[in-house]
């Protein structure tokens, strides 16, 4: 079964090689097999990362195997203290499992490696529960947060510091006061985003979802909202400054990522407009791969702009003749340059390829996915979406019609259509329900950051669209790959495997929903298909080659279970609620539709990590095996003595 899928050189481990072998052979095949095969338990476990928090002089896997045992058992007492989590030591206060500093320093340095995702291996993180800092308050509600958070929220002073001259954030009194600055904008982003109208209609609903790559505290994004334009910012983890975090206190939406050697976790053709203001990411290195990314991500029609370096920058002539080059090369028009600032449009349709040749580009293969983005190493060539014409900006509809349109790539997905349609008046239903009957505090000003983790086609987050929310619709990379949807719909969302840690700081979302919560782990678990399942067989075709260097033939049971090895995934519901609650703000509420049984499951564990927790039935029409939880994450302390 999982070699049906292997290239014609990955399906075997005797291909090529000789029949005979002496001792000496043996005994070296035998050393090397023991080396790989340490080598791939090693990494199936740093890649199949649970959720739980770096402590490794003091993590006892007897301990795991324990509380994990207690909620396997349907007898379990909920209300046993024996089965309720601890605290984490009050370091672990902004504890990220997957963008650590102190396992990324370690790293390769090359094309940015070492800032991006890199998940630790489960025995190296208790299951405790990440505590708030000390001074915690119920954050400042929306849209006041714009402006201005509590300082003891994330006590950090160093971008004020660094960065008040140019407008970023400053301290006052309990405060951090966010002025609207940037370094390419000091002057406030109103001023500067009216500068970037003056070319581009921001404000006549055409322009709908943005990335602002390497955001700072995301001031562009936040106040883009007042022209209606959804705008995803990102940067990496930065240990001292912690930039997304102060973006999600405010209520913009924003996550940590790294343009470095994979694709950002989107789907091809996601945004109207891409932003750059001095994110100093080098777009024409390594052949032009960082801004042949950028390609896939900008729908056609879309707007590319870039502030700051190259752009007329002293000393970097020749990035600045290279950058218009390629995108020359890509058809893309230059619209502006103004000053240090540069605009694009890009074609409509696929980008040509007249002159990529001279970057060492080409067409990718019909069998590359351009939808393809978890742990996906970059690509050196110009990816061919389907229906590109068709998903262009002038010919979608235009914001908020867009959003209850069924999009063309909705003809992707069997039914598709039909599906759209039942799928919004569900929602509807399932929204109003939540609100009317299950008294859920959505569109008030309890609740800001919102997270869909099974989005599906975002009806969720479609329904909440008359509400002073965002929505962060999840796909899991396992399930199929729908994400593509929810931009078409003028929504946000990434790709994400619930198997490791979702790549945000701790407190960050009001509301977390999810639909067939047990479908997470067990989809996860058991198929292998998914991105991170593909970098496991890349890890099984290197030790194939290896092997093939020696005399002997290795028997084909052998290479089944090598690949058993390399394609196995541990997670479960108990790591699953830990990240949820890792990521959830305190007194931040959980609602779960699934199965009786596992609801039934969920609640014990929800009890045990200190939630407040209701079961449901689900509302009047829907198929009533199904249940809804509603739970409340308690504003707990730590002791004044822990450490």
């Amino acid at each position: 079964m999982g070699h049906a899928n292997l290239p014609p050189g990955r399906r075997g481990l005797a291909a090529g090689a000789g029949s005979n072998c002496s001792f000496f052979d043996f005994v070296s095949v035998v050393f090397l097999a023991s080396v790989v095969v340490f080598i791939v338990l090693i990494y199936t476990a740093l890649d199949t990362s649970s959720q739980r928090v770096i402590a490794p002089s003091t993590v006892d896997p007897r301990q795991r195997e324990r509380i994990l045992s207690i909620f396997d058992s349907a007898s379990a007492v909920s209300s046993s203290s024996s089965s309720m989590l601890d605290a984490c030591p009050a370091k672990e206060v902004d504890n990220m499992p997957c963008e650590d500093p102190r396992r990324s320093s370690q790293l390769s340095r090359e094309m940015n490696f070492y800032r991006e995702r890199h998940c630790p291996l489960p025995e190296e993180m208790p299951l405790c529960l990440v505590p708030p800092p000390k001074g915690y308050r119920v954050p400042i509600p929306w849209p006041e947060s714009l402006h201005k958070i509590w300082h003891d929220n994330m006590p950090y002073n160093k971008i004020s510091e660094r960065k008040g001259h140019q407008g970023w954030m400053r301290e006052e009194g309990p405060y951090f006061i966010f002025p609207g600055g940037g370094t390419m904008f000091p002057d406030g982003a109103v001023q500067y985003i009216a500068k970037l109208g003056q070319f581009i209609s921001l404000n006549d609903g055409h322009i709908r979802t943005a990335l602002d790559m390497g955001c700072g505290v995301a001031s562009f994004g936040g106040f883009l909202l007042k022209e209606n334009i959804m705008t995803l910012s990102f940067a990496p983890r930065d240990s001292h400054k912690s930039q997304i975090q102060f973006a999600l206190e405010r209520g913009i939406p924003a996550f940590v990522a790294m343009l470095g050697t994979r694709r950002l976790p989107f789907p091809a053709y996601s945004f109207d407009f891409v932003h750059c203001s001095r994110c100093l990411i080098p777009f024409t290195a390594y052949n032009g791969t960082y801004l042949v990314e950028v390609d896939r991500l900008l729908r056609p029609e879309g707007y590319l702009v870039i502030s700051g370096p190259p752009v007329k920058w002293n000393k970097m002539e020749e990035e600045w003749l290279d950058l218009q080059a390629m995108a020359d090369a890509l058809c893309y028009k230059l619209i502006v340059v103004d000053g240090n600032t540069a605009i694009w449009k890009k074609p409509s349709g696929d980008s040509c390829l007249p002159n990529l040749h001279n970057f060492r580009l080409d067409k990718c293969s019909d069998t590359d996915d351009p939808n393809e983005a978890w742990y996906f190493k970059l690509r050196k060539c110009v990816p061919t979406v389907p229906l590109s014409k068709d998903i262009s900006i002038s010919s979608l509809p235009k914001w908020p019609e867009r959003l209850l349109k069924p999009p063309s790539r909705i003809s992707l997905i069997k039914i598709g259509f039909d599906t759209f349609k039942d799928d919004t008046q569900n929602w509807a239903k399932r929204v109003a329900y939540y609100k009317n009957t299950l008294g859920l505090k959505i569109g008030t000003s309890h609740i800001r950051n919102v997270m869909d983790m099974n989005a599906f086609i975002g009806g969720f987050a479609a329904a909440l669209s008359p509400d002073p929310v965002w929505v962060m619709n999840v796909i899991p990379v396992h399930k199929q790959l729908t994400l593509n949807i929810i931009y078409d719909r003028g929504l946000i969302g990434v790709y994400h495997d619930w198997c490791e840690a979702f790549s945000t700081y701790p407190r960050t979302y009001d509301l977390i929903h999810v639909v067939g919560i047990n479908s997470l782990i067990e989809d996860a678990t058991s198929t292998k298909d998914s991105g991170t399942e593909r970098n496991r067989r890349k890890i099984f075709g290197y030790v194939r080659e290896q092997i093939r260097h020696s005399a002997c033939v290795i028997p084909a049971k052998v290479a089944w279970v090598w690949e058993e090895v390399c394609t196995h995934k541990m997670c479960s519901l108990v790591d699953l609620l830990v990240e949820m609650d890792r990521i959830l703000r305190p007194q931040g509420i959980v609602v779960v539709r699934d199965s009786a049984e596992v609801i039934n499951k969920v609640t014990r564990i929800a009890r045990a990590i200190w939630w407040t927790a209701e079961v449901h039935d689900s509302e009047p029409g829907s198929d009533g095996s199904e249940k809804i939880l509603t739970a409340t994450k308690k504003f707990w302390k730590l002791v004044a003595n822990s450490q």
